[in-house]
């Protein structure tokens, strides 16, 4: 029964293609088993499709000049420079290296244990050698193993054999190439190989057979115990002259197989069994030199899913390491941040299957992340925050900034705070913490109105009465007469934790502000709900901002953004600096974050010249969809994925920041369509970290938008709202119009 990877698996994901699909054979069974699941998928519009067909075409690519991004070590066991001699140009991956072997240039080693003594020459490839460590056997006739170099060599088990076949070959031999014509063993014509060995061709090839000699047939391989094939295979690659009297009659009377032969006998059972236990003995080995030795900056997680492939033991392995963090935290309670701590402990419960624990335990990750960030703000804030409003020693804490209390003759305050909106060109998640308080963050966004007003705003007013009254754009109300009663952790249904949240941050409750006197907080945000423009942060901002003015605090425009920082994590969505940074500060900026305490924010306003304002104002262009979704779920699984030291989105993220450095000067050379430019590899960027910040209709409206743009983003992270887009169309085309009118004629998209 045969099944094509590339139609009938692939279909089994198509709708459309069922019908057809049943009739093929294991059709049925592939629609039940793969037909409801969801598919998606990603364009890597920068990748190029490469395919292999020899081993020469795999080492042109790892050694070619435009190859930069090659990785060249992965999840190996590498010896010191002074004790080993490894090409820098060479190729590692799986595989565990002893002390005094020689590796040349270019070569690719794979899958392999090569032990002390062993050299491989210069463009060579190893796959799935495993030397054993005790080489005595090799040593009593002082012979150490070589590979020449260009050559080939695997080992492979094969069904009903206990040893491991050695197979071999020269880089460039053709197996179907004929004995007469142009036919090579290890780079040498058949001819001289067998002159040189003293092999005769009916060795090779029997006489009755029709075939026509070739490498793909010769029955060259010998079965032997280990050491034999490692001296017999050096022999047959011509590395043993002089001893064909001794190795002739050994490779003769040995069975042997044929590359042919070999390739119907594989044992793939055995080979994908040992391959596993050898990556798994060697994530293994990295995991516990993370945990003794270093900072956890590898990413267990991930590492666990490759110690749990060995067959018996991996959860075992995984239980020793959970047992060793709590003295790893005690040793490196200063300098390592209580978030990642809890984090790889999380992700060694979940290894050993402990998942009761590790959603217990998942809490204190993200309370961790809250307390860093609120202690990033202000030395000692985190715990202040956490504590009961009523406490005592929260007395300890008082602001300089703040007037005192309230309880004195009642005088009429009333502020006023309205603030934008903001559209992000680049940059978001380097703002969020746990990233920003450990690394640096840029962001390119700016400010902008809807219909010529101000959305988002609040209105603070003191009143003869005691409490807090907070009524909100939908006409819900809320009196809190009983003010120590506000403490987190806040419901996520509770649609005044905003507020709530605020009343803490600004300190008002724990000075015992108001005593006699109350507050009327009314908010607003005419804004979409999900529109992905910063509403919640920047409505945080204003109400901030207005609480501040009222009772005589810090309202600066850095406090309130570190303020609103703490605030987020106390209302439990989470969030970064960047949105409430975009409403209150005005116009185009270019923001970073440098950690520390407190936390720096430096604003760097770009001074827009009359031409940018003039083509921002014709090209850029901000729609909202309609699509509604939430961030903070999007926000913690990007956090997760951090607090993991995962490569591929540290390195996205670090990107990010890149394109917002390069964005900063597009506009200052008032370069829109670089800018455009820009926001799509941002945008592609987003998709890598949140895959499904994007759906089918989001997707159809930039399809159609394509050729009318020079560049576009969901506005947000990626994960906010995801309700808008950014699009800076490209010179006068009109997109505006065009759009409406596609609306107006296909409603449907």
């Amino acid at each position: 029964m045969k099944m094509s990877l590339y139609e009938d698996l692939v279909a089994a994901w198509v709708p459309t293609k069922h019908d057809w699909l049943r009739h093929r054979p294991l059709g049925e069974a592939l629609v039940n088993k793969l037909g409801k699941q969801r598919m998606f998928s990603y364009c890597a519009y920068d990748f190029s499709f490469l395919h292999f067909g020899t081993s020469s075409e795999v080492l042109d690519h790892l050694s070619a000049s435009d190859s930069a991004l090659v990785g060249r070590r992965h999840l190996c066991s590498i010896p010191a420079t002074t004790v080993s001699d490894i090409a820098a140009s060479s190729v590692v991956l799986s595989c565990k290296i002893a002390d005094g072997v020689s590796i040349g240039e270019d070569s690719l080693i794979y899958d392999s244990n090569i032990s002390s003594g062993s050299q491989i020459g210069s463009q060579s490839i190893v796959v799935g050698m495993n030397v054993p460590k005790d080489s005595d056997n090799m040593a009593g006739n002082s012979i150490k193993f070589m590979l020449p170099d260009r050559h080939c060599l695997w080992e492979v088990p094969l069904v009903g054999c206990i040893e491991r076949v050695i197979v071999f070959c020269g880089i460039h031999d053709n197996p179907k190439n004929p004995l007469r014509k142009d036919g090579t063993f290890c780079g040498k014509p058949w001819e001289k190989v067998m002159h040189d060995l003293g092999i005769e061709e009916n060795d090779l090839w029997s006489s009755s057979s029709s075939q026509e000699k070739c490498l793909w047939n010769a029955k060259l391989f010998p079965i032997l115990s280990y050491f034999e094939m490692l001296r017999v295979g050096m022999w047959l690659m011509g590395l043993s002259d002089g001893k064909n009297l001794h190795y002739l009659p050994l490779w003769r009377n040995s069975p042997r197989i044929s590359l042919e032969e070999l390739h119907r006998s594989i044992d793939f059972s055995k080979m994908c069994t040992g391959s596993s236990n050898h990556q798994a003995d060697l994530a293994a080995g990295i995991a516990k030199a993370c945990i003794n030795y270093g900072m956890l900056g590898r990413d267990l997680s991930q590492l666990c899913e490759e110690i749990l492939q060995k067959e018996t033991s991996g959860v075992e392995i995984c239980k020793d390491f959970l047992a060793l963090c709590p003295k790893l935290i005690e040793q490196n309670s200063k300098i390592l941040p209580k978030s990642r701590a809890y984090q790889v402990q999380v992700d060694l419960l979940r290894a050993c299957g402990e998942e009761t624990k590790a959603y217990q335990l998942e809490h204190e990750v993200w309370a961790s992340i809250a307390d860093e960030t609120a202690s990033a703000v202000r030395y000692g804030f985190g715990a202040h925050l956490l504590e009961s409003s009523g406490s005592k020693s929260t007395l300890a804490f008082r602001n300089n900034n703040h007037v005192g209390s309230m309880d004195k003759p009642f005088c009429q305050q009333t502020v006023k705070v309205e603030l934008p909106v903001r559209v992000d060109f680049v940059g978001g998640w380097s703002d969020t913490p746990p990233w920003s308080l450990e690394r640096a963050g840029c962001v390119l966004n700016m400010a902008v109105s809807l219909e010529g007003s101000l959305p988002i705003g609040t209105i603070v007013e003191t009143t003869n009465s005691n409490g807090v009254l907070i009524i909100d754009d939908s006409r819900k109300e809320l009196y809190i007469k009983e003010l120590t009663s506000i403490a987190p952790p806040f419901d996520g249904d509770d649609p005044f934790r905003l507020v709530k949240s605020a009343l803490l941050v600004t300190e008002i409750i724990h000075e015992n502000i108001l005593v006699s006197n109350g507050l009327r907080i009314r908010t607003w945000a005419n804004v979409p709900r999900g529109s992905g423009l910063g509403t919640s942060s920047i409505l945080a901002a204003a109400v901030v901002k207005g609480l501040l003015q009222i009772i005589g605090g810090d309202d600066s425009n850095e406090n309130v953004a570190r303020l609103v920082l703490v605030l987020e994590q106390l209302m439990g969505t989470g969030g970064g600096w960047q949105d409430q940074i975009g409403g209150i500060y005005p116009g185009i900026k270019f923001t970073t974050s440098y950690p520390g305490i407190p936390l720096r924010l430096q604003v760097f306003p770009l001074v827009a010249s009359s031409q940018l304002i003039s083509k921002l104002q014709e090209r850029l262009l901000v729609v909202f969809t309609g699509q509604v979704r939430l961030a903070h779920q999007v926000l913690q699984k990007v956090v997760l994925r951090y607090l993991r030291r995962d490569n591929l989105l540290v390195s996205s993220i670090k990107r990010l920041t890149e394109l917002a450095k390069i964005g900063r000067e597009a506009l200052m050379n008032c370069d829109v369509d670089k800018l455009g430019e820009i926001m799509l590899e941002a945008w592609r960027l987003h998709q890598e970290l949140d895959p499904y910040c994007s759906n089918e209709y989001v997707d159809k409206l930039f399809a159609f938008a394509d050729p009318y743009c020079s560049g576009y983003k969901l506005v947000g992270a990626g994960g906010g709202g995801g309700g808008g887009l950014c699009l800076i169309t490209r010179q006068k085309c009109h997109m505006c119009q065009r759009i409406k009118k596609h609306v107006r004629e296909k409603p449907r998209i």
